[in-house]
């Protein structure tokens, strides 16, 4: 480590790339991995990681949020197919045709503005509102969905490709969620086959999601959408994760200074914090603008030298401070873990969401771009 560290994110491709390999264990050999690489592979760097999917994992399909994800990712993945899953202006049917991305639909009326901006054909999956309430079709029954799907694949421009959909509660275990997925797979795989019945097969039928894939593995989906457990997190902290999968991610910081402070010893800002003894404090270099929350102070804890420190006070832009009392041969220039493990102690981002009340998502796509990423397995830096 260079001596400039301050903070920083170590990421183990080699991880990943076991987590594929036990995720596509798990599929149906008609199943094919779509590796959701939105916002920036969930915070683990798009270049290293989208790399290592495609050429050391097979992963051929890829799913982003929005173009500019797409564009980004495609430079990595230059023969992959890479699939919007969100809202595109549909002025830019000819940058998302050029590029060769598959853009979602998400209405009749969408479809249409999208293929009047196209010089060519364009690419897409159509997406069905089954009971998320955000975006895609909303149609009475799959009959219903399933003549409209037939009315888009006669729009010129376009060359639908798929049906998708996502699940709003797959991560639950309660009876009457568990009914309500059901419902949700029920309605695509129904619309599906009735196009089929009408002679519309296409190639693609999605809607596994990371908890699908731990829960509920369906080989009628064509591709598992790996998304959050891919990086090792739960997809709900409910859910068991499939038994090898690990985080990718750990979340790293150095000691700036130790010292001592007398009883009724204020410490950072709003005085919310006052020592009811005579403690060893350290300060750590890692603040909310580095992506680690502020909602954590008083409350979060981190590793040093094995054991576990809470943070005192209120977290800073750029620093906090920890007891190290328990700890009496810290020094400046120790490593500090805040996600991760260190001896027999490990801290994960779940674990972490669960403090401040939010999911392990928020918390790995929240660590800041001034928080290089350091790759394991190829040594490299992206700053």
């Amino acid at each position: 480590m260079k001596p400039l560290k301050r903070a920083w994110a170590e990421v183990s491709l080699d991880r990943l790339k076991r987590n594929v390999d036990i995720i596509r264990g798990m599929c149906s050999a008609g199943t094919d991995i779509m590796a959701v690489v939105k916002a920036d592979a969930y915070g683990h760097g798009y270049e290293r990681v989208c790399s290592c999917l495609a050429r050391e994992c097979g992963v051929k399909y890829f799913a982003v949020s929005n173009l500019d994800e797409a564009v980004a990712v495609r430079e990595f993945c230059p023969d992959e197919d890479i699939l919007i899953l969100g809202y595109t202006p549909p002025e830019y049917a000819e940058e998302i045709r050029q590029h060769n991305i598959i853009q979602g639909i998400v209405s009749t009326e969408y479809a249409q503005a999208l293929s009047a901006n196209a010089h060519g054909v364009v690419r897409c999956h159509v997406k069905i509102d089954t009971g998320m309430g955000r975006i895609g079709l909303r149609c009475g029954d799959p009959r219903e969905c399933a003549e409209e799907i037939s009315r888009l694949c006669a729009v010129k421009n376009l060359s639908v490709e798929g049906i998708y959909t996502h699940f709003a509660s797959a991560d639950s275990s309660l009876p009457e969620d568990i009914a309500y997925t059901d419902a949700q797979e029920k309605y695509i795989l129904d619309t599906y086959d009735i196009l089929a019945e009408t002679g519309i097969r296409l190639p693609h039928l999605h809607f596994m999601n990371s908890a699908a894939i731990c829960c509920r593995n369906n080989s009628r989906s064509t591709l598992a959408r790996a998304g959050i457990v891919m990086y090792g997190l739960h997809p709900d902290i409910s859910i068991a994760l499939p038994e090898g999968i690990q985080p990718v991610m750990e979340l790293k910081a150095v000691i700036s200074q130790v010292k001592t402070v007398d009883k009724g010893s204020c410490i950072s800002y709003g005085r919310t914090f006052s020592a009811p003894e005579k403690m060893r404090i350290a300060t750590v270099t890692i603040g909310y603008a580095d992506g680690y929350s502020r909602l954590l102070s008083s409350k979060g804890e981190m590793l040093l030298r094995g054991k576990r420190c809470r943070i005192l006070g209120r977290v800073c832009m750029d620093q906090l401070m920890i007891d190290a009392s328990d700890v009496p041969d810290a020094e400046p220039g120790d490593v500090v873990t805040l996600i991760g493990c260190d001896g027999e102690e490990c801290i994960t981002a779940d674990e972490l969401a669960s403090v401040y009340g939010t999911i392990g998502y928020e918390v790995v796509c929240g660590i800041s771009k001034r928080v290089p990423r350091i790759y394991s397995r190829y040594q490299e830096e992206i700053l």
